[in-house]
């Protein structure tokens, strides 16, 4: 299946795992249907575009804390890091996508978010690593 095929697929369950987030005691709320479709597209877009600068900002710090990346649990980390930051990006960007409670919510949110997508497209057939944002995190190292 082609990546622009999985990706308009996907779409529409990220934007549902949203508002189940948005349901969840977590402070993230999102207005309506349509800020959740326009907010999965923002989360894909900006991790789509930034993964790459993200890591080249964090490479010192993640290169001095995981010893080159001799300990795998840093660098896992790491990427969950720049997750919390594009979804509160996200978030900052789109009206009717707030976090409540600031950072709680954002590593909350992302977290659940991140999770429970993974969880729904592999259980639909819409493989999560097939996107090209986490092509990127996986085929290129943080350092």
């Amino acid at each position: 299946m082609g990546f622009s095929l999985l990706w308009l697929l996907q779409w529409p369950v990220r934007a549902l795992v949203l508002l189940i987030v948005s349901a969840l005691p977590l402070g993230v709320e999102v207005d309506s249907f349509g800020v959740a479709l326009l907010s999965a597209a923002v989360i894909g877009l900006l991790g789509t575009l930034l993964v790459l600068p993200l890591k080249a900002v964090l490479a010192l710090p993640w290169a001095i804390t995981s010893l080159g990346g001799l300990i795998a649990p840093v660098t896992w980390l790491y990427n969950w890091l720049i997750t919390v930051i594009l979804f509160a990006l996200a978030a900052w960007l789109i009206h009717g996508f707030r976090l409540r409670n600031g950072v709680v919510s954002a590593v909350l949110g992302a977290v659940v978010y991140a999770g429970l997508s993974a969880v729904i497209l592999g259980m639909l057939g819409l493989e999560v690593s097939a996107t090209r944002a986490s092509l990127l995190m996986s085929t290129t190292p943080l350092g």
